[in-house]
């Protein structure tokens, strides 16, 4: 069973996708983003954070560039493409079909 705050598989990609959507930010500030909006209830390790943000760059879903942070330390910054932000929508809108499924199953009859 899994444990409070572990991500189901497969939705690290759009949470980092959709917390972009706001605009670029290192990965750090990616994984305190997730974790603030979901009221502390998700987080996201650096172990899987960050091989997460080199495959969505490789597949063209993110650019990346170095720049400073807020505590005047080197950083990539990661900013969302037009094919990235195509692909959030396709993918907001399968997990939202899921979701509906999902909340007719449980149900009570």
């Amino acid at each position: 069973m899994a444990e409070s705050g572990d991500l189901m598989q497969g939705t690290l990609d759009m949470l980092i996708l959709k917390t972009l959507q706001r605009g670029p930010l290192h990965g750090y500030a990616i994984a305190e983003g997730i974790h603030s909006r979901s009221d502390d209830a998700l987080r996201v390790e650096e172990g899987a954070l960050y091989p997460a943000l080199h495959r969505l760059e490789l597949r063209g879903l993110l650019s990346a560039q170095w720049g400073v942070s807020e505590n005047n330390r080197r950083a990539k910054y990661y900013k969302l493409t037009v094919p990235g932000r195509k692909y959030l929508e396709a993918e907001l809108a399968r997990w939202k079909g899921m979701v509906t499924a999902i909340g007719r199953v449980i149900q009570p009859a």
